[in-house]
């Protein structure tokens, strides 16, 4: 089957999550919005879905899968999807679900970690709110991002096969996911994520296990990736790590 993977053409995003399962796993997929528009892509491709009163289940927002007449919203969703399909998921139901949660909350992570440079509202600019910002990112990078990298650090200290990997004995996409996340936060807050990367060996093993997948790092060193810039999630203001 090939894939329709719809999200913003200029970011990584939520979409990235993804994309990284997809590249991974060698899949057949086409990333729609970045076709051109005399190929049907383009944002117009996405917005249809959106926007036409005849799509019954209608995503709330990007990233969405079509797969064959599946349409499916929200990342952590999607990859519960193509978890078992693409082989980056254990075979048992209870391994299945401690997936799935660990990925919802890389979600809840991702948000705090947007939430730094937008903590008032998505639709106003970042300068618009950068007092603010300044606040948010403080308490974020004091508190709440060694207690993400802390948890995620216990999961793999605790997992039993001692893979390495944060479920079972083989990579998931949530050890793709939490790959993009130690990348973006390189990006984002390289001092204070090079700081605290000196505590989590376990994390930061997973981070260059995954890099070194061969598909991953072909992925990687492709026009496929998408630079990291500042209309992501992902956003580097060294205000707020001053």
């Amino acid at each position: 089957m090939r894939y329709e993977l719809y999200y913003w053409p200029e970011i990584q995003g939520r979409g990235e999550f993804v994309r990284l399962a997809l590249e991974e796993a060698a899949a057949d997929y086409v990333d729609v919005a970045r076709l051109p528009a005399r190929r049907g892509g383009g944002v117009a491709a996405l917005m249809r879905f959106l926007e036409d009163e005849k799509t019954s289940r209608p995503p709330f927002a990007p990233p969405f899968l079509k797969a064959g007449r599946l349409l499916i919203g929200q990342t952590a969703n999607v990859l519960l999807y193509l978890g078992p399909r693409l082989g980056l998921a254990p075979r048992g139901e209870a391994d299945r679900l401690w997936l799935h949660q660990l990925q919802l909350t890389i979600a809840d992570f991702v948000d705090e970690i947007h939430d730094t440079h937008h903590p008032i509202a998505g639709s106003l600019y970042y300068e618009d709110q950068k007092a603010e910002a300044q606040r948010r990112s403080t308490l974020f990078l004091r508190e709440r991002l060694p207690k993400f990298l802390g948890y995620f650090e216990t999961v793999l200290e605790r997992n039993r096969r001692r893979a390495g990997w944060l479920v079972c004995g083989s990579r998931t996409y949530a050890d793709l996911s939490l790959f993009q996340i130690v990348e973006g936060l390189r990006y984002a807050f390289p001092k204070s994520t090079a700081r605290l990367e000196r505590k989590h060996a376990r994390l930061v093993a997973l981070h260059d296990r995954v890099a070194a997948r061969p598909n991953v790092a072909a992925y990687l060193a492709s026009e496929r990736r998408i630079p990291f810039n500042p209309q992501g999630i992902f956003r580097h203001y060294p205000e707020l790590e001053a």
